[in-house]
């Protein structure tokens, strides 16, 4: 069975975070363990509190993963720190950690900042040039570049500025352009367009996190960066697609819609 860790933080509305993560994986047939960055208060309409894992105890989370149980691809959420990203980047250095999915989440859906001071360069530095790929969102490619992101030519632009970075590919999430749900894979500069389903929805809480766990388990199970990406944007359309409808803000996705099916190369 495949086997797929997640680093991130708890989202104790079920909607984002780990608990997304381990939905996602589960639905695509992989076997799910999760290191917790951070335990959140929020729901679909904001975040309200946020309590850091301790630095030791994050590392021994880890250790205790590593050396029992190994993943076959590690997708990494939320971490708020520098001090956290500093443990993560030299636990995945140590056990030699493959198929890593960087998921850069600086602001959650509602529009709260999720990271400390610091910690985005830290991210830059340390974390992102261990990855297979980074997934910024347009937001986040705006933070990461300084640049200002309105049209297709301005992604590309923003991506291969990502992509000098790290040795490895950008995946930039097209769905805050109007009318796109395009998204970009860059890596110097080599572009893939990969065409999506625009589905009108709000409820759109946790989207990022579904999408970087279904490519880590499309990494896991020998996709190609291409085949990863196609595959995790149709389960995420399918998530979508269900029009669940639960919370009072902006709701979480239908992450069970494919109970049952098991996961082959190029489908699910």
């Amino acid at each position: 069975m495949l086997k797929v860790l997640t680093i991130a933080g708890s989202d104790c509305s079920g909607g984002a975070g780990i608990q997304a993560d381990i939905k996602t994986m589960t639905s695509l047939g992989a076997y799910a363990m999760s290191a917790v960055t951070a335990l959140t208060a929020q729901n679909t309409t904001g975040v309200y509190g946020i309590l850091e894992s301790d630095p030791e105890f994050l590392s021994l989370q880890l250790d205790c993963i590593f050396r029992d149980i190994y993943p076959d691809a590690v997708k990494i959420g939320m971490v708020s720190s520098r001090e956290l990203i500093g443990v993560i980047s030299g636990k995945l250095r140590e056990y030699g950690a493959r198929n890593i999915v960087v998921d850069p989440v600086m602001v959650s859906t509602s529009g709260n900042s999720l990271l400390d001071e610091g910690a985005a360069s830290t991210l830059v530095k340390e974390l992102m040039p261990l990855a297979d790929m980074v997934t910024p969102n347009i937001p986040e490619a705006e933070k990461l570049t300084g640049m200002k992101i309105g049209s297709r030519d301005d992604m590309e632009a923003a991506a291969m500025a990502i992509s000098r970075m790290i040795p490895g590919w950008v995946l930039l999430k097209g769905g805050h352009l109007a009318g796109s749900a395009d998204d970009l894979l860059c890596r110097k500069s080599e572009l893939i367009w990969i065409n999506g389903e625009r589905i009108d929805s709000t409820n759109t809480h946790g989207t990022g996190c579904t999408l970087s766990s279904a490519l880590a388990v499309g990494l896991a199970n020998g996709m190609t960066v291409a085949e990863s990406t196609i595959m995790a944007k149709e389960y995420v359309a399918g998530a979508l697609g269900t029009g669940l409808e639960l919370g009072k803000g902006s709701g979480p996705l239908n992450h069970c819609f494919n109970i049952g099916r098991v996961l082959r190369t190029g489908a699910y």
